[in-house]
């Protein structure tokens, strides 16, 4: 069994300004900005939804497989990801363009500046949702606007039930498009805001939304997450961290416990709980892609969280 994780890849810069952005803008310059910030601190992070979610199912032990479009200077992702054992079968290089990425400036307040690059991910359209029989499960994740459309219509069509995670893509969308991409879904995961957003636009509520799928999945941070289920609320607990360092990614680490859950045919309640604990694992390290265990090391953590042995 294979998941096609559609979405992202991209670079993270993270830059550390050892100030506060509200001492250096004025509230009366707004109209004529012109800063600079010195960030002595700065590093960069293998990133992208659909990298995130690859390289968290497969420390799970899950089968799946990214499908983006990338730039010229993706070669040390594209190593990274070889070392991993990641499928990149259904990579595809934009000669002429960068890889999608993100540049973020952080203040001592935690307050960010960020400017987003595209890129080649504004061409994921021109990838198409394998029909062989290889892929058993979708996910589509923020990509480029025309390739998230294509790709749910191309999932259902080939009869391949799969995951609509909207996430930071929600805005691209009006309401009749979301209502689209929910009813050709199988499953849809969304955060707290993220949801109300989505019941604004769609103007039904989570328990109608849940009506038209097989389960709405509601993230809530540090409050857990509900599944929402042929009618039930299935109240998930949180993992508690050993540390907190960096909630980057941690989404995506959620979603890869869902899919490994869903491949696997897990209950909603032991789905939840691998999805939970591997976002705690992930938010103790700084970037979506460096924090590691074993499968006998995820299951005394799970144990140890949810008092709970994990058959898996």
């Amino acid at each position: 069994m294979t998941a096609l994780i559609c979405g992202s890849m991209a670079y993270d810069t993270i830059m550390v300004f050892n100030g506060k952005f509200k001492e250096h803008i004025l509230p009366d310059k707004i109209h004529m900005l012109n800063v600079s910030f010195l960030v002595p601190n700065m590093r960069r992070n293998f990133g992208g939804c659909a990298g995130n979610i690859a390289y968290n199912l497969k420390l799970l032990g899950g089968k799946g497989a990214p499908m983006a479009t990338v730039g010229h200077d993706f070669a040390p992702y594209h190593t990274w990801l070889q070392q991993q054992s990641i499928d990149l079968k259904y990579l595809k290089t934009i000669s002429n363009e960068f890889t999608a990425q993100a540049f973020i400036t952080t203040d001592l307040d935690d307050n960010q500046i960020t400017a987003f690059h595209p890129g080649a991910m504004n061409h994921a359209h021109t990838q198409s949702v394998p029909t062989d029989g290889s892929v058993t499960l979708g996910l589509i994740s923020p990509d480029g606007r025309d390739g998230m459309i294509q790709h749910a219509v191309q999932f259902a069509a080939a009869k391949i039930p799969f995951i609509f995670d909207p996430g930071q893509g929600l805005p691209l969308f009006t309401g009749d498009e979301l209502l689209k991409f929910v009813d050709q879904a199988t499953w849809v995961t969304v955060n707290e805001y993220e949801g109300q957003l989505l019941s604004e636009r769609t103007k039904l509520s989570h328990e109608q939304l849940a009506e038209r799928v097989q389960a709405l999945i509601v993230t809530h941070g540090a409050q857990g997450s509900v599944i929402h289920c042929r009618g039930e609320k299935i109240h998930i607990p949180t993992a508690k961290p050993v540390a907190i360092h960096d909630p980057t990614g941690c989404g995506d680490a959620y979603r890869a416990g869902l899919i490994y859950g869903l491949m696997n045919k897990l209950d909603w309640q032991v789905t939840g709980r691998i999805a939970s604990l591997i976002g705690a694992i992930k938010i103790a390290s700084h970037g979506p892609q460096n924090h590691r265990f074993t499968r006998d090391e995820f299951a005394s953590q799970y144990q140890a969280a949810f008092g709970q042995v994990l058959n898996w």
